[in-house]
C-alpha cells in the first residue's frame, strides 16, 4: 500500500503532524520560525526535515534549495493566518495587506508542489467574520487552481480528546468535494480524570523524571502511556501564596466567582474588587468533564489544576491535548507551554486524516 507525504507549514511543535503520522502519513517538511518548536519538531519527526525560518523570506528558489521540486508531496497542511481577508481588501488590493502576507507564501507551497489535498486549520471565527468573506476568498483562490472546497468546525472532545477545543477546517481537494461523514468521532468523550489523574500521587516528588508503576486503567491511559512509562515536562510550579488561597475556595467547574471579596481587596485591586474578569479567571477544571480550551500561557493561564491549587504541568497540558507522554518538549517551560496551547489535537487531526488516507486510497484504487 503506497505512503503519502506531507509537507507541514507552520508546524509548531507537531500537532497537526503527529495526527497525520498516527494516520500512517510520512513527514517530508514541517517550517515553522519559532526555534524551539522546531527543535521539539526534529526530535519526533527525526525523518522529516525541520526548517527554522519565516516562512515570507522563502522564495521558489530557498524552497527548492530548502526541499527539493516537491514533486509527488500528496499534502500539505498547516494553518496560516487568514485575518487580513476583509470586504475592504477586494481585487490585487489583497495580495498587499501584511496580514494577508503569510497566507500567500503559504499559497506559494501549493502552487510548486500542487498536492492532491491541502489542509488549513484556523479559529472558527475566519468563517463568520465580515459575513463569512474570508471563507468566500479562500474558496475562491482554491478554485482558481481547480480544487474544491469544503469546510467544517470541530470540537476536539468529540474525538477522543479530553477538552473542549473548537476549531475551523478546510479540506481542499482535487476532484469531489471531500465527504465529512468519512469522519469518524469517538464512541465516548474522555474525562480530566482520565488524563491526569495517574499523576495525581506524584504531588510532592520534584524528579526530572518519573515512572508510572500502575497498569494504565482506561483506553486513553493506554494511549498516552510511552514505552518505559515514563513522564518528563512534569515540573510543578505553585503560584504566589495569594493566587493559592484564592484558588483554593474555587470548587471543580467554579470560577474566580468563588473567591471571597476580602481576597481581591489587595493594594492593586482594593478599587476594583474582583469586577470586569472573564468568566474563565481562575476557572478549576473539572474531573468529569472534559477541560477548558487549553490556552499557551503559563503563569498567566486562566485555568486551575482540578485537585491541587496550581495550574497544570506542561505534561497535564499536553495530555489533555492529546499529546503521548513520549512527546516531550524542547526549551524553556513558558516555550514549552506556548508549543503545547498553540497545537492542535493529535487527535482531532488523526481522524481528519484517516479520512483523508481512505479518500486517496479510494482514488488510487480506481485509477
Amino acid at each position: 500500500m503506497k505512503k503519502y507525504n506531507y509537507i507541514d507549514l507552520f508546524c509548531g511543535c507537531g500537532g497537526l503532524s503527529l495526527g497525520f503520522e498516527q494516520a500512517g502519513f510520512v513527514s517530508v517538511a514541517g517550517i515553522d520560525s519559532n526555534e524551539a518548536a522546531i527543535n521539539t519538531y526534529c526530535r519526533h519527526f527525526n525523518k522529516a526535515k525541520g526548517v527554522c525560518i519565516d516562512i515570507s523570506t522563502m522564495n521558489g528558489d530557498i524552497i527548492k534549495d530548502e526541499l527539493g521540486e516537491l514533486t509527488g508531496i500528496d499534502v500539505i497542511i498547516g494553518g496560516p493566518p487568514c485575518q487580513g481577508f476583509s470586504n475592504a481588501n477586494k481585487n490585487y488590493a489583497e495580495l498587499d495587506d501584511p496580514k494577508n502576507q503569510l497566507f500567500f507564501e503559504f499559497m506559494k507551497f501549493v502552487d510548486l508542489a500542487k498536492p492532491s489535498v491541502v489542509v488549513i486549520e484556523n479559529v472558527p471565527q475566519i468563517i463568520t467574520k465580515n459575513n463569512g468573506y474570508a471563507k468566500k476568498r479562500i474558496t475562491e483562490i482554491f478554485e482558481e487552481r481547480e480544487y474544491k472546497v469544503t469546510n467544517t468546525i470541530l470540537d476536539a472532545s468529540d474525538f477522543g480528546v479530553p477538552q473542549k477545543r473548537i476549531r475551523n477546517f478546510f479540506i481542499i481537494m482535487k476532484g469531489e468535494v471531500f465527504d465529512l461523514l468519512r469522519l469518524k468521532k469517538a464512541e465516548n468523550r474522555v474525562t480530566v480524570r482520565e488524563a491526569l489523574e495517574e499523576l495525581y500521587p506524584f504531588e510532592d516528588r520534584r524528579e526530572p523524571v518519573i515512572t508510572l508503576e500502575n497498569k494504565p486503567r482506561s483506553a486513553y491511559q493506554r494511549y498516552l502511556r510511552s514505552k518505559n512509562n515514563r513522564i518528563l515536562n512534569h515540573d510543578i510550579h505553585y503560584p504566589a501564596e495569594i493566587q493559592q488561597k484564592r484558588i483554593s475556595y474555587v470548587p471543580q467547574g467554579g470560577n474566580w466567582k468563588d473567591v471571597p471579596q476580602e481576597l481581591w481587596e489587595t493594594s492593586r485591586t482594593q478599587k476594583t474588587g474582583r469586577k470586569n474578569r472573564h468568566s474563565s479567571a481562575y476557572k478549576r477544571l473539572k474531573e468529569d468533564d472534559v477541560s477548558v480550551t487549553i490556552d499557551a500561557g503559563n503563569q498567566h493561564s486562566n485555568y486551575y489544576h482540578p485537585i491541587f491549587n496550581r495550574i497544570p504541568t506542561v505534561r497535564e497540558a499536553a495530555r489533555l491535548q492529546s499529546f503521548p507522554d513520549d512527546f516531550t518538549f524542547e526549551g524553556t517551560m513558558t516555550e514549552q507551554y506556548l508549543q503545547v496551547g498553540n497545537a492542535v489535537p493529535s487527535l482531532l487531526t488523526k481522524s481528519i486524516a484517516l479520512a483523508i488516507k481512505e479518500r486517496l486510497e479510494h482514488e488510487e484504487q480506481n485509477r
